[in-house]
């Protein structure tokens, strides 16, 4: 099994990182157009093994797509964050073209592979990749909803006083403020949220989840890597060891919710041969409504991209 990080700053790194922990393949390949840094990392991670005692190798490359040859998963972090004075379609513009030729030089030496995107802006990254590889819609998808569920868990956890391993979430929508938590589908070992906390208090940390990402920004002045990155690692987990885990994953939908050639946060169900299954939540007419407003966000946004002369 061989899995390659594209990406070795440090999202791409920490998911290098948790995965050589979890011994999810006999080789992990990191890859960066910085020269020295994958392989920096890489080096940096392997001499922990003896330390963390695991025996997955980790390697890193500079620009070389040969070294991540048969990748069974690809994982792409490539990207620049938003700068000051850049607009949104600035950003768009720089990433695809990061994307599309990442995504280029993944299919030519891994034309099999499970491509993860983790890039942002997340959804519209996700739709380019999938334009570029040119394959099955259920091996390229996003990682964003494992993450936000996971701060919505969190901040649950700490408010209740409770184990989050006792926390069970569902989150769909966009990667970003229209994002819809769904209270109605989070239980503390079994036991519906609403019944253990007030729907002030609860509908707080919804309102934190959905500005996870510019709370971190606002204390590091730079974006969160430790939990993004185990994000990715535990879909990577779920593909190789076949676990059929259900996730909320940003998807190509194809009609389910009554939407079309979007791709957009939804529980999937994650095995060897990628999105096994779109599951579809029977949502009440206010969570629909939500969900549509995140849609209509997101397809302004892959308009956008679409009117570039990227492809």
């Amino acid at each position: 099994m061989k899995v390659s990080v594209v990406g070795a700053g440090n999202v791409g790194a920490t998911c290098a990182n948790v995965m050589a922990h979890k011994e999810l393949a006999e080789e992990i390949v990191l890859i960066d157009i910085k020269e020295g840094l994958a392989e920096g990392k890489a080096l940096d991670i392997w001499e922990t093994s003896p330390i963390n005692l695991f025996d997955s190798k980790t390697i890193g490359a500079t620009n070389d797509y040969s070294k991540s040859a048969g990748s069974d998963v690809v994982v792409i972090t490539s990207g620049l964050p938003r700068k000051p004075g850049m607009s949104r379609d600035d950003l768009i513009a720089t990433n695809a073209g990061i994307v599309k030729s990442v995504t280029e030089n993944v299919i030519e030496h891994s034309p099999d592979a499970t491509i993860i995107i983790v890039s942002n802006p997340l959804d519209v990254m996700c739709y380019c990749a999938y334009l570029t590889a040119k394959i099955d819609s259920s091996r390229v998808f996003g990682m964003a909803g494992i993450l936000d569920t996971a701060r919505y868990r969190a901040f649950l956890a700490t408010e209740l006083k409770v184990s989050p391993k006792d926390i069970q979430a569902v989150l769909m929508g966009g990667h970003g403020d229209t994002m819809v938590p769904l209270p109605r589908y989070t239980t503390i070992a079994g036991i519906p949220v609403t019944e253990l906390i007030e729907t002030s208090v609860l509908d707080g940390i919804v309102d934190r989840t959905k500005k996870g990402g510019g709370e971190i920004v606002n204390l590091l002045g730079t974006s969160a890597w430790y939990a993004p990155g185990a994000a990715a690692a535990q879909m990577v987990e779920s593909i190789v060891r076949n676990q059929h885990r259900i996730f909320p994953c940003c998807a190509w939908l194809q009609g389910q919710y009554g939407m079309k050639d979007l791709y957009l946060g939804v529980p999937v169900k994650l095995g060897k041969s990628g999105i096994e299954k779109i599951i579809e939540l029977q949502l009440n007419d206010s969570e629909m409504e939500l969900l549509n407003s995140s849609a209509n966000a997101v397809k302004e946004v892959m308009g956008v991209l679409d009117g570039m002369d990227v492809f």
